[in-house]
């Protein structure tokens, strides 16, 4: 590679490096997080204002923002169902066989009476008979269990039915009445009393209507003597009151009920409230001026008071990532921001698509709403911790977005909701290790969310009904399944897009199966060995410092893939056959060795790979000097007798220096194992000093100047690998008699990796 062309990679790679960690543009990010939260709250917050006039035509079409009610329909309505409300109608039985019983007791007594005149005893019934039946039904009205059992305005209209249906006795039969012997009486007793029972045991709210049916009952009872049934007829007739009333007070209870049941009418959201050029009525005034719709005089305060809550949400997220890493750094870089908002704006945006198809008679499809997969996605491309605050800001902006309770900025349910099944999605996938781990996590937000809409359904019983309730389980259990459809296909949108590397994506690159670790096990066997244990190395050490210790391991297991287009030039490869560096110029090994960096990383795009993997593949020897080969073409130009037309640069790997923790851990790792497999019985002094000789000569080789290891992390770093190796080795450092190998200084001469000696100098 030419000067010309390392130095455009250069300027390209501090450019990028540059956008990434500007200052300016993570504010400028800050502000679109503000932007994203006013706009999103904005409809429901800030419904827009008209300025228009009673009679004059309206300039624009103007729509309903959000769900109104209609009260002049709804007046309407409930109206209606009060008038189709039936009158409420109380039967009311006031014994009238008893009445009657007392009748023909009292002719009895009187007509037994000798010192009576027949005149004077036709005088006592005309006077006597209609009074006794108005006694007797306004004493019993009057009766104190009776009043406590109805309403007065029943009682009232029972007097009232009673008097205005009263029965008048023909003349004829007071004159028949004293005629009646003892025995007629006593006949005509229980006769009376059965026709009147049988006669008012069904509902009698038209006694004249009833006593028609009189004389047929009568004429078909066992009384054999005309006068008798004569008389008996009009006293029946005289004893038959209505026993049906309406009940005016419990009608109008009723007409109230039916209006207070009766459900609102609303104008959907959405709907024209006023076509454009419409001229505007009284009606349409009102109803615009009673949803707050009119522009009656500029008041911004409501705009405020939204900036200043996008404000403060924006400012809790700054916050919260300022102080994640100490107030000296900030610990995401911009793609992270940038992915961070793009989350946001598709987590916002599901729960508006859920709120159109939310009404105020069926609130509870707002369960719906896919409010975790904001949590899962951040938790599995970013951060927990950092996923957890943005669940915190994502209920809060859920339960304004889903509120549905005019006067209420905030619905408790919604968000507590939220707040349930986003922790639970975190808890539940944060050490996802395959696809199907996001299936489980949206089983368990599906559970979850319905304890939690059950729960709430427990709090208040009175806000829900059976069936809503059913509805609302329902409706939270689909919302976990859509949350795990919208996870699971928007994952790899994002790792493609960002270049992020997922856990599950770092799994599924590590499968032994994947074509190019196939191809570096069955071509370059012994490569393959190395990379694996470079990756149990690499991997323990990275997680020591915080770094990404599955990147690494991943990383190890493709770090040496452009070896494959040359094994037998490498050491670890070269089994019973001669070291081909042996009969070729120093300068081609040298080419030929650093050229496995470059080849690897071509092979990595031809597969696919994400960008990190590549970087550990083209970043892990960095710059390095190739001491041996360096020396040999010395060595080479002295016995020749020519002066050497190179330099100590040409003999270096083109790099780039490894510009992140992972690549710089996964170089250490690299020369440290190649190290330690050159030892024939190696000792722990042994391996402490050669791990501290190989970072040491990196560091003063200036091969971390580009990454942002400290002198701490490259002491945890040293201390990490000296545990690993001795745990990993331990069988050759205890037996070394049982593995036979070539001489160090054979093994260091030919070089084992790129050319690399034991001691880690090249």
């Amino acid at each position: 590679m030419t000067s010309k062309e390392v130095s455009k990679r250069e300027a390209f790679q501090s450019k990028t490096a540059g956008w990434k960690h500007s200052v300016p543009v993570r504010y400028v990010l800050f502000l679109l997080f503000v932007v994203l939260f006013y706009l999103s709250l904005a409809p429901k917050l800030l419904p827009e204002r008209y300025n228009i006039v009673i009679g004059e035509p309206s300039e624009k079409e103007i729509l309903a923002p959000v769900q109104i009610a209609n009260n002049k329909a709804t007046l309407k309505a409930q109206e209606q169902a009060a008038e189709r409300q039936k009158d409420i109608y109380k039967i009311v039985s006031i014994r009238n066989e008893v009445l009657i019983s007392q009748i023909l007791d009292r002719i009895l007594h009187l007509n037994q009476d000798d010192q009576v005149s027949r005149e004077d005893k036709i005088s006592i019934y005309r006077e006597e008979l209609p009074k006794r039946v108005q006694e007797y039904t306004q004493n019993y009205i009057s009766n104190n269990k009776l009043s406590s059992t109805y309403s007065d305005s029943l009682l009232s209209e029972m007097k009232k039915r009673i008097a205005e249906q009263a029965y008048h006795i023909s003349e004829e039969t007071f004159i028949k009445i004293p005629r009646l012997t003892t025995e007629d009486i006593n006949e005509m007793k229980p006769v009376a009393k059965d026709i009147v029972a049988r006669l008012m045991s069904d509902q009698v709210v038209d006694a004249p209507a009833v006593r028609v049916k009189v004389a047929e009952q009568v004429n078909s009872s066992m009384l054999s003597k005309r006068i008798s049934r004569e008389v008996v007829q009009e006293l029946v007739r005289l004893c038959i009151t209505p026993n049906n009333f309406k009940d005016d007070e419990a009608t109008k209870e009723a007409k109230v009920e039916a209006r207070e049941s009766t459900e609102p009418v609303y104008i959907k959201q959405g709907d024209v409230l006023v076509a454009k050029g419409e001229r505007i009525t009284e009606e349409m005034y009102n109803l615009l001026d009673q949803n707050g719709l009119l522009k009656d005089e500029v008041n911004y305060w409501p705009q405020l008071g939204l900036l200043m809550m996008s404000l403060l949400l924006g400012f809790g997220l700054i916050m919260y990532m300022r102080q994640s890493e100490g107030a000296a750094r900030f610990k995401y870089n911009n793609v992270q921001l940038t992915m961070l908002l793009l989350i946001f704006l598709i987590a916002i945006l599901s729960v508006h698509v859920v709120n159109i198809l939310q009404t105020p008679q069926h609130p509870y499809m707002g369960y719906l709403a896919p409010i975790a997969t904001g949590a899962m996605l951040i938790t599995l491309l970013i951060d927990i911790p950092l996923a957890y605050i943005s669940s915190m800001i994502l209920s809060i902006m859920a339960s304004i977005i889903l509120n549905s309770h005019q006067g209420q900025i905030f619905d408790f349910y919604f968000g507590f909701f939220a707040v349930i099944v986003s922790f639970v999605s975190i808890f539940s996938i944060h050490r996802a290790s395959q696809r199907s781990t996001i299936l489980k996590a949206g089983i368990m937000v599906c559970l979850f969310g319905s304890i939690t809409v059950l729960t709430l359904v427990l709090l208040n019983d009175k806000a829900f009904t059976q069936s809503n309730t059913l509805y609302a389980i329902a409706f939270a259990f689909a919302g976990g399944l859509l949350t795990t459809i919208l996870v699971v296909g928007l994952m790899p949108f994002f790792e493609v897009s960002f270049g992020i590397l997922s856990a599950l994506k770092l799994v599924e690159l590590s499968n032994p199966n994947h074509p190019l670790l196939r191809k570096l096990l069955t071509e370059t066997p012994g490569t393959y060995h190395h990379s694996v244990m470079v990756g149990n190395l690499s991997e323990a050490a990275a997680e020591a410092i915080g770094a990404n210790g599955l990147l690494c391991r991943v990383g190890s297991y493709y770090h040496d893939i452009g070896k494959t287009k040359r094994p037998s030039y490498f050491i670890e490869n070269q089994n019973n056959m001669e070291n081909p560096h042996d009969f070729i110029d120093p300068k081609l090994s040298k080419s030929i060795i650093v050229a496995h960096a470059r080849d690897g990383v071509e092979m990595l795009k031809d597969y696919k790979l994400p960008k990190p993997i590549r970087d550990i593949a083209e970043q892990h020897h960095g710059t390095t000097f190739l001491h041996f080969f360096y020396h040999k073409a010395l060595k080479l130009a002295e016995e020749q007798g020519v002066e050497p037309d190179f330099t100590e640069q040409d003999f270096r790997y083109p790099g780039p220096k490894a510009q992140s923790k992972e690549a710089a851990v996964v170089g250490i790792a690299d020369s440290v194992e190649a190290a330690v497999r050159s030892l024939r019985k190696p000792t722990v002094e042994q391996v402490e000093s050669m791990i501290e000789k190989i970072i040491k000569s990196r560091l003063d080789d200036h091969q971390f100047n580009e990454c942002d290891l400290t002198m701490r992390e490259l002491d945890i770093i040293a201390k990490t690998l000296k545990e690993t190796v001795m745990g990993i080795f331990h069988s050759r450092i205890e037996y070394p008699e049982e593995i036979k190998k070539p001489k160090a200084n054979d093994q260091n001469d030919k070089g084992r990796d790129a050319g690399e000696p034991a001691a880690g100098v090249e």
